[in-house]
């Protein structure tokens, strides 16, 4: 544990270390940004899209706002060298968001020959997905605040069949750790309460690897296949339950294994947990991912791509044992240049199914294992995979931020758990830019949940919709300007209508 926080503090502080001897190259093409941005609502929650798919920068109150700034240098100016370096720092200060100071980003990078060293907390784009019209990845998205963490990648296609060049490579593999730690408490109700789980510490790790067979340079079609998995685990965790059927003694407080072993067990999928018992054994933490496949039709006017991203929870759905029901089905088309829309993107999200109800582990009494009831994003010991309050996956599958708090609402309130994960959405996003300096987008979606296996609904419906123009003056290009009007209306969520504005100067610092 201790060497983790060295190496990140050692790779935070590699690019300063090395200014003096490249000064000029660490200065040149760093901006600053300054910006200003409120939202307010009619109803109990601000409007879906004026929450989701923000970098977790945002909240579901009916009423927030923040100030934020910062300084970055962008590692792509120094495309032409050998060694690049990059590094930023993006602070907020906010109000009725969960924390009043938001440290939002703050990383230095260092890229040689295409392998990227990058340490602190930096928002990412999403792959293979179009991050202003998508909804979301089921593992990866923009829904919530970024994860400080030591991430070594390889973030552009980088040739792996020599003269042939026609299989590509995109990785990464990273550590590090979740900062909602004493958010979840207080969300949760403290520490004199055992009704609500919540973890505090808790490590994070993901890894991901994408193979794309064609050249677009040479023949417009091309395939990409990918895999995507994160764990939590380490930490400790409060008001853990006993399994039912096991005979474990369980504390209020257990502390979760951040050995050598844990940190081997979460990129191996390995060992058990700590309630699991003898008869009921299982992997460590709390390990989840998805399959990701493209096809890809880039022309030298247009491009369109299918995509399927099949999320997973355990071996059963990860090696098709029930089969593939539940996905991400997009589809994008980005038209030759006009005025009208120059991007379109449709998705449509199935988790119902979810390997069906049944759930059993192996018994001397029934030695049938049934691998169902996979009850995504949600687990017993890290509650849902979230942070701050935000899942880190597909918004549509409700975060715990909306459950309410612990005093008032008796039913979901203070748990850090998701009570809509099995539901039927599409999603359909549009942009355009009719001239120089004013784009537009427009996102509209509806859903529908069944709540949990144990915890059925309804089926309850949803429809969300935003409109955003985002406008930069010809005559002063340094300026920006943003206004959303959005609303949702339903029973998953409530009804609500509202607006975001947004201000933002940037500017270079050093030329």
């Amino acid at each position: 544990m201790k060497l983790f926080f060295f190496t990140l503090y050692s790779a935070l502080l590699f690019p300063f270390a090395t200014m003096r001897a490249q000064q000029t190259s660490l200065k040149s093409g760093m901006e600053y940004h300054a910006e200003v941005a409120a939202t307010t609502s009619t109803g109990r929650f601000a409007p879906q899209w004026l929450t989701a798919g923000r970098h977790g920068l945002s909240a579901a109150e009916p009423h927030f706002g923040y100030v934020r700034g910062g300084i970055e240098r962008s590692i792509d100016n120094d495309s032409l060298r050998l060694w690049r370096f990059g590094y930023g720092v993006d602070l907020a200060v906010a109000a009725g968001m969960p924390s009043l100071f938001v440290p939002q980003q703050y990383y230095a990078a260092v890229e040689y020959r295409g392998f990227r060293l990058t340490a602190g907390s930096r928002e990412l784009n999403m792959e293979q997905k179009n991050d202003t019209l998508s909804s979301g990845g089921m593992t990866f998205s923009h829904n919530a605040r970024p994860v400080p963490q030591l991430r070594l990648a390889i973030p552009e296609w980088k040739n792996i069949s020599r003269h042939a060049r026609m299989v590509w490579l995109k990785a990464h593999i990273s550590y590090g750790m979740l900062t909602d730690g004493h958010w979840s408490e207080d969300f949760a109700g403290g520490r004199n309460q055992t009704e609500n789980a919540f973890a505090r510490r808790t490590l994070y790790h993901s890894k991901a690897a994408y193979f794309r067979f064609g050249d677009p340079q040479r023949f417009p079609l091309s395939f990409t296949l990918g895999l995507e998995m994160v764990a939590q685990f380490g930490g400790e965790v409060w008001n853990v339950r006993q399994r039912q059927g096991s005979s474990q003694d369980i504390a209020q407080k257990v502390q979760m294994s951040t050995g050598i072993k844990a940190f081997w067990q979460a990129l191996i999928p390995g060992g058990s947990d700590v309630n699991d018992g003898d008869d009921y054994a299982n992997v460590q933490g709390n390990q989840l991912g998805s399959w990701v496949l493209s096809l890809d039709w880039t022309d030298d006017n247009w491009m369109a791509r299918a995509y399927l991203d099949h999320y997973f929870e355990d071996h059963s759905q990860m090696f098709i044992q029930y089969g593939w029901h539940d996905m991400l089905l997009g589809f994008e088309v980005k038209p030759p240049k006009n005025r009208v829309v120059n991007g379109v993107v449709y998705e449509f999200i199935h988790t119902s199914d979810q390997s069906g109800p049944v759930y059993h582990d192996a018994t001397s009494e029934l030695p049938v294992q049934i691998s169902g009831s996979d009850n995504y994003y949600n687990h017993h010991l890290y509650g849902c995979y979230q942070h701050w309050g935000m899942v880190m996956g597909n918004p549509f599958i409700v975060s715990p931020a909306y459950n309410g708090d612990a005093a008032t609402d008796w039913v979901h309130g203070g748990k850090i758990f998701t009570y809509h994960s099995r539901i039927v959405a599409h999603h359909l996003g549009l942009s355009g830019e009719p001239m120089p300096g004013l784009q537009w987008r427009a996102l509209v979606s509806h859903q529908k949940s069944f709540g949990l296996y144990d915890a059925p609904v309804g089926p309850l419906h949803q429809t969300s919709w935003m409109a955003e123009v985002n406008y930069t003056p010809a005559r002063q290009k340094a300026w920006n300007f943003k206004v959303a009007l959005a609303g949702h209306y339903g029973d998953i969520l409530g009804n609500s209508t509202g607006a975001t504005f947004t201000i933002c100067r940037r500017g270079l610092i050093f030329k």
